[in-house]
């Protein structure tokens, strides 16, 4: 096992998380091999489609923890935007991965997700045509992180490339040591 650090970027659908995770790559790929593991696209690599309740997010996370232990040799550094939106099972994945885990929280107000709404999921939401939205459906919460090491606003107010900063001023002073 290699003490390679695991960027475990959490929050809702459209705070920021696979876009902060490719603006830091283009930042520090010069200098450091970095793997982008996004959930999504784990995800969509099974055959059994999984849904987006607890125990198929409990499955997902662990596919996703287990894949970054066994490619964490191969890189620098890995980052990981996914949902994540269970306290328990990011303690789960916290333990799988430690150590050298760390949680960023990229937290963002409702209103500034649905008018970013790059994905168009909170429009279809609205329209009850997604019922189970993590985070925004009722049967569906997201539980913001109490435990995280990093915490990013990224509401419409905040500044991309100030979020860019913060998280690359975080990983630098990781990594470099």
């Amino acid at each position: 096992m290699t003490n390679t650090p695991v960027f475990w970027l959490t929050g809702m659908s459209g705070s920021g998380k696979s876009t902060l995770a490719s603006e830091l790559e283009s930042i520090i790929s010069k200098s450091y091999k970095i793997c982008i593991v996004d959930g999504d696209d784990v995800r969509d690599k099974d055959d059994a489609k999984l849904g987006f309740g607890y125990d198929d997010v409990l499955i997902n996370n662990s596919r996703i923890a287990n894949y970054c232990n066994n490619i964490r040799s191969e890189y620098d550094l890995v980052i990981v935007p996914v949902i994540a939106p269970y306290n328990d099972i990011r303690l789960i994945t916290r333990k799988s991965l430690d150590p050298n885990f760390h949680l960023v929280y990229l937290k963002s107000d409702i209103k500034s997700l649905r008018d970013r709404d790059t994905k168009g999921l909170y429009l279809a939401s609205d329209k009850g045509l997604i019922t189970d939205l993590i985070g925004y459906s009722e049967s569906n919460p997201y539980e913001a992180p109490t435990n995280a090491e990093l915490v990013i606003d990224t509401s419409n107010m905040a500044n991309q490339r100030d979020s860019v900063s913060i998280f690359y001023e975080y990983v630098n002073s990781i990594v470099s040591h």
